[in-house]
């Protein structure tokens, strides 16, 4: 029963997952850290001369690029220890820059080792290297449990009182598409088919898939708010 319910469960934490990373004040990913799992890759390829542990950061269509700068930072890497330092700089800035293009993200430069990232893919790290999603699904359910009875408790109470006035009215509407709009996102998270977003293992493409996704949300429930206000 406990198996099932798990599986029952799965495409929920998905879901709540996915928007929690969407409205986060923090970094939408790591991979941009000296800490982070693209550049620890990078260093291990190094060491050991071999590209293909930093291969599946980066779409099939961007490999050349990729491996034209290993070559190229194997070489320099032999001209001392500053060469070394700068050439090992630059291919990480080279492979982060193509990974974050390969997801439709613009790259902002190499971020520093202790950058705070958003506490759910801090988690969801956590959680692959212990085998266990069991302390994510607490975290992330009960986080967006609170979310929706906050929208919830403000949307019921401004409807009580949405017909005393126009801008009553307004504070109605606007808590009504608050609540609607996270409760929507939501459900279409966790009923979508990771497979629809060009496959989760497509090196984060999954990411900026949901990303626009929600773009496209908040658009229309911003024509539907003004669409309200209107009448």
């Amino acid at each position: 029963m406990a198996a099932a319910m798990r599986k029952e469960w799965f495409p929920v934490i998905v879901g709540i997952l996915g928007i929690l990373l969407s409205v986060s004040q923090y970094a939408p990913a790591h991979c941009d850290t000296m800490d982070g799992p693209v550049i620890a890759d990078a260093k291990r390829a190094l060491e050991k001369g071999e590209v293909s542990p930093v291969l599946k950061w980066v779409n099939k269509g961007a490999e050349a690029e990729i491996k034209d700068a290993f070559q190229k930072a194997l070489t320099d890497r032999g001209k001392g220890t500053d060469a070394k330092e700068r050439a090992d700089m630059h291919f990480f800035e080279t492979l982060v820059r193509v990974h974050r293009a390969g997801e439709g993200v613009a790259y902002e430069g190499i971020k520093p080792a202790g950058t705070k990232i958003e506490p759910g893919i801090e988690g969801s790290d956590k959680a692959l290297e212990t085998g266990s999603a069991d302390d994510l699904i607490r975290e992330i359910t009960d986080a967006a449990a609170e979310g929706i009875r906050e929208r919830f408790a403000r949307a019921l109470e401004a409807r009580k009182h949405k017909d005393e006035s126009v801008e009553a009215g307004r504070e109605f509407v606007e808590a009504y598409v608050a609540f609607m709009h996270y409760v929507e996102r939501l459900h279409q998270d966790a009923a979508s088919n990771p497979a629809h977003h060009g496959g989760e293992a497509g090196a984060g493409h999954a990411e900026a898939g949901q990303r626009g996704e929600h773009a496209h949300a908040d658009t229309e429930h911003k024509q539907e708010g003004k669409s309200h206000d209107t009448h």
